[in-house]
């Protein structure tokens, strides 16, 4: 328990706190005195305690109010001294000149390692995910033209083909319907030929009237259109010229229909199985013209603006015979996806990569030309202070502090613009110890 020690001697107040368990209780004595000398009580009381309490309580307790602040004020300065606020030290850091002095020979004792910026040409932006996909004029569905019995399939996936290599066999009862019908109209083409040479002949030497010459050309027309229709079925269900001219010539139907690729290119999927039935348009394989692939690249909404088109990309964990795969954008979408809220940029790669299929997923990084000097450097050489980015340049007596504007960010190094050539010696690593040196005795992170 403690109690409140008030003192009044020689003009001089004193006041503190004392635990009663340093007074003998034998000795508390409280003389009745009157009101009107509470000192003299208390003097009297403070004599009937030990003497090496009286000693404790006026040497240590025991304060002058004036002394007592003056106690205070000079202790308050002292831990102002021995624990400053950053407060003060960066502003009288930033105030004084951005110079570090350190001896040569400090610097490995520092840990300070120095190394070049290195000059580059192309900003890098952000980094997404990316798609690749086959352009949609190059992919192509091949289908049954007729309906009939799948004989032979002759391709298998991932198995590249060429333009009108066959793909396909098929029994089809509906060819030799198209085929009757291309004959018959054949026939009556030859038919009215004759009678159009001959009328043409007769109207020549005017035995004949001019509308009957004008009904037999009409009629031959007619005749040629209906031919050449027939004949167009018959190339759409799948037959060449020369399966065509030989059916005219022979007049021997085939039910046999094949079907051919459209395109060189690489079988992509087979959705077929020989034995089965097929109906007309029904799917057979998928072929796709791998030649130029494209990249759809969700970007987030919230930096679409920072893309333009014509930036480069460039594909991580790609290698190509002259470095990184690269791509450039071609197109960006004017919508948002709902469901992850990103935009489609598309890209077309630059020339044939073997290392990319159709359907890989990779992480790109859009890059940009740089307009101004820019320079790459470490991570570890750029200091953070107060929401700016600095760096350590090698001078006569030490360290010049430069500030650097961050412009992009590549694995490990930062690509900064600022005040720099490119041939000074910077602090690539022990910039932490530079940026304590700099600031005092810490920093403010």
């Amino acid at each position: 328990m403690k109690k409140l020690i008030k003192y009044k001697a020689h003009g001089t107040r004193y006041k503190g706190f004392a635990c009663t368990s340093e007074l003998e209780p034998e000795h508390f004595s409280r003389r009745p005195s009157s009101e009107s000398a509470p000192n003299h009580r208390l003097y009297q009381y403070l004599l009937s305690c030990r003497i090496r309490f009286a000693y404790r309580f006026r040497r240590v307790f025991v304060r002058p109010k004036k002394r007592y602040a003056q106690f205070i004020l000079r202790r308050l300065v002292f831990a102002l001294c021995l624990a400053p606020s950053p407060l003060f030290f960066s502003v009288s850091a930033l105030a004084a000149d951005n110079s570090i002095a350190i001896a040569a020979d400090h610097l490995k004792n520092l840990g300070i390692v120095l190394g070049k910026p290195e000059p580059v040409t192309q900003i890098p932006l952000l980094t997404a995910p990316a798609k690749v996909v086959v352009p949609p004029s190059e992919d192509y569905l091949v289908s049954a033209s007729q309906s009939g019995l799948i004989t032979r399939l002759h391709a298998s996936i991932g198995e590249t083909v060429k333009k009108g290599q066959v793909l396909a066999e098929l029994n089809s009862p509906d060819l030799l319907t198209l085929q009757r019908e291309y004959l018959k109209a054949e026939s009556a083409l030859q038919l009215g030929s004759l009678v159009f040479r001959r009328d043409k002949k007769l109207f020549e030497e005017g035995v004949i009237p001019e509308r009957r010459w004008q009904e037999t050309a009409s009629q031959y027309h007619a005749f040629m259109s209906e031919a050449s229709e027939h004949r167009q079925l018959l190339e759409i269900a799948g037959m060449t010229d020369a399966e065509i001219e030989q059916l005219k010539n022979t007049h021997r139907l085939s039910g046999q229909l094949q079907v051919r690729s459209p395109i060189a290119g690489t079988v992509m999927e087979r959705m077929a199985v020989a034995g089965s039935r097929v109906d007309v348009l029904a799917p057979l394989y998928r072929i796709a013209d791998l030649s130029e692939l494209w990249l759809e690249i969700s970007v987030p909404q919230e930096r679409a603006a920072e893309v333009k088109i014509g930036d480069s990309v460039e594909l991580e964990n790609v290698e190509s015979q002259d470095g990184a795969a690269m791509a450039k954008i071609g197109l960006l979408s004017q919508n948002v996806n709902p469901e992850n809220q990103t935009v489609l940029a598309r890209a077309v790669i630059k020339g044939k990569q073997p290392a990319i299929r159709p359907g890989q997923r990779i992480n790109i990084r859009i890059i940009r030309t740089a307009e101004k000097p820019a320079y790459r450097v470490p991570n570890t050489a750029i200091a953070q202070h107060e929401g700016h980015a600095y760096l350590f340049i090698r001078s006569a007596t030490g360290f010049n502090v430069a500030p650097v504007d961050v412009i992009g960010k590549q694995g490990e190094s930062s690509i900064v613009g600022g005040n720099l050539a490119g041939t000074e010696d910077i602090a690539v690593k022990g910039a932490v110890a530079l940026k304590a040196t700099w600031l005092g005795l810490g920093s403010d992170e």
